[in-house]
């Protein structure tokens, strides 16, 4: 497999999904409520309710040309919204898909999945245990691998979700985007570098593959334990993230599970908007203090970047990347800070 992803990638994926997906709508923050400009990327209204929709279709539409879409049907492990994506993308193409999902994935996404038509298996309780599983169905039936991040086909289709937002922003600075495995952020980074648009990647605390990654100089195993898990709870992140965290204009960050939870409380009290905790974990970023604190890692006690506070004037997209929650809590009175769970 690639270990890099080029924007003709992404251009590609552009013309083969187009017409098969919501283009993503992009709307201002309340001018004057801080010194830079701050805009909202909804992708939390695509297809099955959040950005996975676009890789699916892309890799499987990719395979539809190549003759390569096998009786077996399509299988993937997720935590959710991959599986969703996938289901939803292999009816539209009259597939079968086999979905892995740990035994703790929300109810709300299984049952989601079921109404996709898709043939659901929970195991474990961490998304690599789904996906081990995974693998072995597929090596046992013959059925087509996806991945929830870590191909070029997954990641190049979430990518194109930047090219629409510089559409909306021409004159962009900064995106701002959740990293898990790291497929949204792969495609993302690669479309801004093309662009000359700064990427922000956010990670909860106890959920930085990428972080660690960037940090061992390849992927590494991590602890997974955050309240944003379900959808960023990826073990290690994807070569390609690594590879793309390395370029220039990216800028790693993480955010504490009580910020997370502050605001995806904020979208829902100002807005209305009803987000799972992994797309309010990119809006943390902003309202995280900023700044070098200490932190156990995979490699040791390391001072760790938090938060990114936007220069005056500075043109700043956040991706809300996914809506796939039970809204439930969110009219519940808000948890006490430092208890998000």
């Amino acid at each position: 497999m690639q270990h890099t992803l080029a924007y003709a990638d992404v251009k590609t994926a552009a013309d083969r999904i187009g017409g098969h997906i919501r283009p993503v709508t992009v709307t201002r923050a309340d001018p004057g409520s801080e010194p830079y400009e701050l805009h909202l990327a909804l992708e939390l209204m695509q297809h099955t309710g959040s950005f996975k929709a676009r890789g699916a279709q892309n890799f499987l539409l990719a395979h539809r040309e190549e003759g390569t879409l096998p009786d077996a049907g399509v299988t993937i492990a997720s935590g959710g919204n991959a599986g969703l994506a996938c289901a939803w993308a292999a009816r539209r193409q009259g597939v079968r898909a086999t979905v892995f999902l740990p035994a703790t994935a929300p109810r709300v996404k299984v049952d989601k999945l079921r109404g996709h038509d898709a043939d659901v298996r929970l195991v474990g309780t961490e998304y690599a245990e789904a996906l081990a599983a995974c693998e072995a169905f597929a090596a046992d039936t013959g059925a087509l691998a996806s991945h929830a991040y870590d191909h070029p086909l997954i990641a190049a289709g979430a990518g194109t979700l930047l090219d629409e937002i510089h559409q909306w922003i021409p004159d962009l600075d900064t995106v701002v985007v959740a990293v898990g495995g790291g497929g949204l952020f792969t495609g993302v980074a690669t479309a801004a570098r093309h662009h000359g648009i700064r990427t922000v990647a956010v990670e909860p605390e106890n959920c930085r593959a990428l972080d660690a990654a960037v940090r061992a100089g390849h992927p590494v195993d991590v602890t997974v334990d955050s309240v944003a898990a379900d959808s960023l709870g990826a073990r290690r992140a994807s070569a390609l993230a690594v590879s793309a965290a390395r370029q220039e204009g990216v800028h790693s960050v993480l955010v504490a599970d009580a910020d997370i939870v502050r605001a995806r409380r904020a979208l829902w009290d100002d807005r209305r908007l009803a987000v799972e905790h992994a797309a309010a974990t990119a809006l943390a970023a902003l309202t995280t203090p900023t700044g070098d604190r200490p932190l156990t890692t995979p490699t040791g006690d390391r001072p760790v970047r938090t938060g990114y506070r936007p220069a005056p004037g500075e043109k700043v997209c956040v991706v809300l990347c996914g809506a796939n929650t039970d809204p439930a809590d969110l009219t519940q009175p808000p948890t006490a800070a430092g208890s998000p769970r």
